[in-house]
């Protein structure tokens, strides 16, 4: 990515609100959407950065927004670049599923999310992996679970400690995506 393309970050008060001021920083040329209201213009941008949050908390926001959601999917599908850390990576996933139905995403990934009360497991601590020879740093903070067996991950990840974790992290054409919230920059 050039140094003139914009970053489009997703923003809202909850479904998307981790973000590490040194990484909105490090990104340059940046400008903010809302998901639950807004429709993103992804014509012109080198990256899509769909921080952490709580989307599981604003379900009916995010479905009722599919205009947002189908411009994510197709801005994926044609090879768009995007960043989707938690929370974002959830809104990318096929659905995700309460104690009260059934919610559908954006779905470029296929898996389901589950947040109902009976499978909340807190995910928590330290996390480095190495992707194409690079060196990623961040932590993982959520409750939220895969549904079924957790996918499978193109890199090991690893805890403070240096043991292995189970963390996945994806890479779906131009998609790289993970339960962790990244400290290092995501230019590269």
């Amino acid at each position: 990515m050039g140094t003139s393309a914009k970053t489009l970050i997703a923003r809202n008060r909850e479904s998307f609100s981790f973000l590490y001021q040194e990484t909105i920083d490090s990104l340059g040329d940046v400008a903010f959407f809302d998901p639950e209201q807004d429709v993103p213009d992804l014509g012109c941008i080198g990256l899509l950065y769909l921080p952490g949050g709580y989307p599981e908390k604003h379900l009916e926001a995010l479905v009722a927004n599919e205009a947002c959601r189908e411009a994510i999917k197709t801005f994926a599908e044609q090879g768009g670049r995007v960043v989707a850390e938690c929370g974002g990576m959830m809104y990318l996933c096929r659905s995700i599923v309460t104690d009260e139905a059934e919610f559908p995403m954006c779905g470029v990934l296929p898996y389901r999310i589950t947040a109902r009360k009976a499978d909340r497991k807190l995910s928590l601590g330290y996390r480095r992996f190495v992707l194409d020879g690079k060196e990623y740093r961040g932590h993982e903070f959520h409750y939220t679970q895969f549904l079924g067996r957790a996918p499978e991950s193109i890199v090991q990840v690893y805890n403070a400690k240096g043991e292995p974790v189970d963390t996945p992290v994806f890479r779906y054409k131009n998609v790289l995506a993970s339960y962790t919230h990244l400290y290092k920059r995501l230019k590269g």
